[in-house]
């Protein structure tokens, strides 16, 4: 074999690049036939495994086929699914309105009035962003909006935002309504009822109301049936508001709210039992046997947990104007006999409704065998939550109510706060917001204050009684800021420090005032408040009676005590009777005038505040 030597005279990089061949001559020698392999394939188009395009659609399917069936089937795995999307709603609106507020308090304003107008945005835009969470989580949550929309003491942007809710519920369909009346009754709705209707004439965040004839008693029937899924998730949506309401109060300390998840927790369960809003329905009738009174409680046929079958009441709702000059029932009459008949709750028999609202309301011509004194029936309705208010604790938010309608002196101040403290734990800084929530006289921009208000050329009123002689106008002039820091803020310190009953007693008291505007009545705006003082005064006479049977007041004082009340309660009376008179010219004068441009319909329609 002969060698054969080829020389090659290249450029500089390709002498230098035949060392590197040699160098690969015994890889490429012995390796020659799969180089050969490896090369060919490079040059053939590249195809994937044949099953490999099959992998992740079919395990994304699997996945998605596993996770449908373990939330149709499997609870605990439903439950964390809505759970994270419940809270993560509530939570991104919580926190988003929190920080906002954050922002919003944190910056400088050239004015007062530019500031309150940020403030008053800010309410809007978070009350807002709320509602919609509680819209689209539905159940309890709708309660929480109930609640928010009855804090009186909170600014009116968020109670206006969250009013809606009393009427915005959705109905569970008539299939859901059935199954439970099977489960829990253990009969179908055609063995219990004659007929019944489908669709509800009511609808709240926690049962609806049909209308049926029910074979056992014969009777023409309200039903109220709580929403099925209730319980099943009551748990995990009152953890949720406990939790979400915990971080607002971790993050932001003034935005103190855990109150409010703390009171769900314990009276949701009550209002969800239908045998216990049965027996306070019992004890509400019981505490009015021998009253004189226009109060009529729908009788109770049958009651189960989730079902109650009630005497159906026909009527119209108490703020229904046209219903009421219909019936010619007086509006002014109608506003004081809802004032005297939460107050005897309150202040006599110390058990009292925790939610009144106008739709629990309904009025009614009285029939011959009626007990009312006047015309007209208002019935009560939804026993599902009631209050008690020991004895203590009742006498001495009577003392407080009665040292706001004094006329303002040092003594007067004193028993003001003295008793405020007693109440709520309310200091000093904080009195002015507790003051004007009591009393109806909290804006959102500051306090109506009758007593250490700007300057003005209207002459203030020392005491509730004085507001008389002001007319609304007059009163708005009379503001007063609170002590320094926002009101928001000192607002939220006064709802953490108040027992929970005394709110709800502030809550009756917003409604008076409320159905008072609502029933456009032509008395003085401080009628009301008199009829207050006046069941104040009888709740401090019977402790006085009481304390002297046991032996804890001489009776030198109990004279005293008597001549009191005596000289007192007939003031108020007497000051009651000028209001009525001044209110009959009122109506007298609207008649006139009605008279005068539309005849008497005019007439008639122009004294029932139709317009």
């Amino acid at each position: 074999m002969h060698r054969v030597i080829l020389k090659f005279r290249g450029p500089p990089s390709w002498r230098s690049s035949r060392s590197f061949l040699r160098s690969q001559k015994p890889f490429v020698r012995h390796n020659n036939t799969d180089l050969h392999k490896r090369l060919a394939s490079s040059d053939a188009p590249q195809r994937p495994p044949e099953k490999s395009w099959l992998w992740y659609p079919g395990t994304l399917l699997a996945l998605t086929g596993v996770g449908y069936y373990a939330y149709e089937n499997h609870q605990p795995s439903r439950h964390a699914v809505l759970a994270t999307l419940r809270c993560s709603r509530l939570a991104r609106a919580a926190i988003s309105g929190a920080i906002d507020y954050k922002l919003t308090l944190a910056r400088t304003y050239t004015s007062e009035e530019e500031r309150l107008e940020a403030v008053s945005q800010c309410h809007v835009r978070s009350a807002t962003k709320v509602l919609n969470a509680l819209l689209a989580n539905g159940g309890i949550y709708i309660k929480l909006g109930q609640h928010i929309a009855s804090l009186i003491v909170l600014p009116k942007e968020w109670t206006s935002t969250m009013a809606p809710l009393q009427d915005r519920c959705d109905a569970t369909p008539y299939e859901g309504i059935a199954a439970l009346f099977l489960s829990d009754m253990g009969q179908t709705i055609g063995e219990l009822f004659d007929d019944f209707d489908p669709i509800p004439i009511g609808v709240a965040s926690l049962a609806q109301v049909h209308v049926g004839h029910h074979k056992a008693s014969g009777r023409k029937v309200a039903v109220k049936v709580q929403h099925p899924h209730l319980v099943e998730f009551f748990n995990i949506d009152i953890n949720m508001v406990q939790s979400t309401l915990g971080w607002i109060k971790y993050w932001f300390p003034e935005f103190e709210f855990t109150w409010l998840g703390e009171e769900m927790r314990e009276n949701l369960p009550r209002e969800m039992d239908f045998v216990h809003e049965a027996r306070n329905t019992a004890r509400v009738v019981a505490d009015f046997e021998n009253i004189k009174t226009s109060l009529y409680i729908p009788e109770v046929i049958s009651a189960n947990k989730r079902v109650l079958i009630m005497e159906y009441i026909q009527g119209g709702r108490v703020d229904d104007l046209a219903y009421l000059s219909q019936h010619n029932i007086d509006r002014n009459k109608v506003a004081l006999e809802l004032t005297r008949i939460f107050n005897r709750m309150v202040f006599m028999n110390g058990w009292f409704h925790a939610d009144p609202h106008p739709g629990n309301l309904l009025i009614r011509p009285a029939s011959k065998s009626s007990n009312s004194p006047y015309n007209f029936e208002i019935a009560l309705l939804d026993h599902g939550l009631y209050f008690d208010l020991e004895r203590e604790l009742r006498v001495n938010y009577s003392r407080l109510w009665l040292s706001l309608i004094a006329r303002s002196s040092p003594t007067v101040d004193a028993d003001r706060r003295k008793y405020a403290a007693l109440v709520g734990d309310i200091t000093s800084d904080l009195y002015p917001v507790f003051e004007a929530a009591i009393t109806g006289r909290l804006s959102p921009d500051g306090i109506i204050e009758a007593n250490d208000g700007p300057k003005s050329d209207t002459q203030r009123a020392t005491g509730m009684l004085d507001m008389a002689s002001q007319i609304e106008e007059k009163m708005e002039l009379v503001r007063n800021t609170v002590t320094p820091g926002d009101i928001l803020v000192s607002v939220l310190d006064v709802l953490r420090r108040l027992p929970r009953r005394v709110l709800m007693v502030m809550k009756l008291n917003d409604l008076a005032r409320h159905l008072d505007h609502s029933l456009a009545t032509t008395h003085s705006s401080v009628r009301i408040f008199l009829i207050t003082s006046k069941y104040c005064m009888k709740a401090v006479w019977q402790d006085e009676k009481n304390r002297f049977r046991e032996g804890g007041l001489g009776l030198g004082s109990f004279l005293g005590s008597a001549w009191a009340f005596a000289t007192e309660y007939s003031k108020i009376t007497f000051i009651e009777l000028m209001m009525d008179w001044q209110a009959s010219l009122v109506k007298s004068s609207a008649w006139l005038r009605g008279f005068y441009s539309r005849g008497l319909a005019g007439a008639h329609d122009a004294a029932a505040g139709l317009y």
